[in-house]
């Protein structure tokens, strides 16, 4: 029988506002254990809660850039839980009224464009971080409450994914999105982007089968390899006719297993009410106006003018816009040069070859480009060649020199000798007559061994324009 996956998503973005959402203690990741705290996220008994009012402008711009419908009068809830990461033993969160719904997020997977819906988006604080530890005596499990407070915008989409590949689509895509909204550093090593996935499995158009909740995936390698097995894990107890039970699970990408957390709450499992502590918010058209104008360019409508007014491949402008970082770097060096081509192919070519190479991630990319764009004159106006253009690159990149002063000590400024080159002609010529007979036979793919000892004799610096036209002439129209 042939079975058909049905998932939904639920990701959890922390917001890079400064300060938590509801005091003014930082966001910063790290720190020292339980020294990003205050009274209210802290949860001590009669202190109260301050909304920021820079999360429900990130909120309201994500909102508007998915599509979603505004809740012009929304409202927090308590959402009541025993767990150990969240003091005061309650989240605040949305339920009844969240501030976005109904909004849609394009994929396109395999050639096959799709929509994604997105159920709704609400805010909400996170909690804690439980370190699991031991000492000499005794297993502990410490609790680090620096996280509590961090804003949070919890993004549900509907139960429209049928693949792994699907899944991974969108989050790339959101991710995308959010970087260029510059709402979320979207760094899922340090968990400021988590997803849980929701999956069940039945008969292709068959009634929804009973689903499970794998929580806190923060790769996308661990979000396939959780998907693939949870999937066969359901298959293979319903053909072997027993009954999936609706539950959390959690997922061990070291033993690539997931194993059961607790049973799947409900709403009604948690008591809801709205929260008394903070007052509803009124969302005017002024408001929703000014963010609006206020949005930036997303990636896609990036990827079109770089085609459209810069001439570039669909493939190049893809590359370049892959992150906020990246798209940058080349913007700022196609306005500094004025060399929009050159520069998408250095930022596509050799700046992606040495990020990939330093296993730097685009996120963490930092390169001076008032230094790069030098280079790009440079090469272009013929003072040095290819070869000394990507060393100095990769000076650049891994080492911050100056570029004019490491051409300069390094000797790799271009040669324009005309007698220095005629002098390594006749020799490479002379050296090699075997080569150059297959070649006036019209073997012709020997020329680039020729040009090659040429250079070498040159040592590298003489522009290889002139180097090949002398070459061409020489054999050409030599004896």
């Amino acid at each position: 029988m042939k079975w058909e996956t049905v998932m939904g998503l639920e990701v959890h973005a922390e917001l890079s506002t400064k300060s938590k959402i509801f005091c003014s203690c930082t966001t910063t990741y790290g720190g020292e254990p339980n020294t990003h705290v205050c009274p209210i996220c802290s949860g001590m008994p009669g202190a109260l809660p301050k909304l920021n009012r820079a999360v429900v402008e990130y909120a309201l711009r994500i909102g508007l850039a998915l599509d979603c419908a505004i809740t012009r009068h929304c409202r927090f809830d308590r959402k009541n839980y025993f767990y150990p990461d969240l003091p005061k033993a309650y989240q605040v969160s949305q339920l009844y009224a969240p501030i976005c719904r109904d909004g849609r997020l394009d994929i396109e997977v395999g050639g096959q464009k799709k929509a994604i819906g997105i159920s709704q988006i609400h805010m909400e604080e996170d909690a804690g971080k439980l370190v699991h530890g031991s000492d000499s005596q005794v297993a502990a499990t410490f609790m680090d409450f620096n996280r509590c407070g961090v804003p949070l915008l919890e993004i549900v989409s509907k139960p429209d994914f049928r693949s792994a590949d699907e899944v991974i689509a969108y989050l790339e895509k959101l991710r995308e999105t959010l970087l260029y909204l510059d709402v979320c550093d979207c760094k899922m090593q340090e968990g400021s982007l988590r997803a849980d996935v929701n999956l069940s499995v039945r008969s292709p158009g068959g009634e929804m089968g009973v689903r499970t909740e794998m929580k806190n995936l923060n790769s996308f390698k661990a979000i396939r390899r959780a998907i693939e097995y949870e999937a066969e894990r359901q298959i293979e107890i319903l053909e072997d006719g027993g009954n999936v039970v609706q539950e959390t699970r959690r997922w061990d990408d070291d033993r690539g297993i997931s194993f059961a957390m607790r049973s799947k709450e409900n709403a009604q499992d948690y008591r809801y009410f709205p929260e008394p502590d903070l007052p509803a918010i009124d969302i005017d058209d002024a408001w929703l106006a000014s963010v609006r104008e206020r949005l930036p360019e997303l990636a896609q409508q990036k990827r079109e003018r770089y085609i459209r007014d810069y001439g570039l491949s669909r493939q190049d402008a893809s590359v370049l816009t892959a992150h906020k970082n990246v798209s940058g770097l080349f913007e700022t060096l196609a306005e500094q040069t004025r060399e929009p081509t050159e520069s998408a192919r250095l930022v596509a070519g050799e700046i992606m070859r040495l990020m990939n190479g330093a296993n730097i991630l685009p996120e963490d990319l930092s390169v001076d480009a008032s230094k790069l764009s030098p280079l790009i004159a440079l090469v272009l106006g013929g003072r040095i060649n290819r070869g000394a253009y990507k060393e100095t690159v990769e000076a650049v990149f891994t080492s911050n020199v100056d570029p004019e002063n490491y051409i300069a000590e390094n000797g790799l400024a271009m040669n324009n000798d005309g007698n220095a080159v005629a002098e390594a002609l006749d020799a490479v010529l002379a050296e090699n007559h075997d080569t150059v007979a297959e070649y006036r036979s019209g073997k012709t793919k020997v020329f680039g061994f020729l040009m090659g000892q040429v250079m070498k004799k040159l040592g590298g610096t003489e522009n290889p324009d002139m180097v090949k036209t002398a070459l061409e002439n020489a054999l050409n129209n030599g004896d």
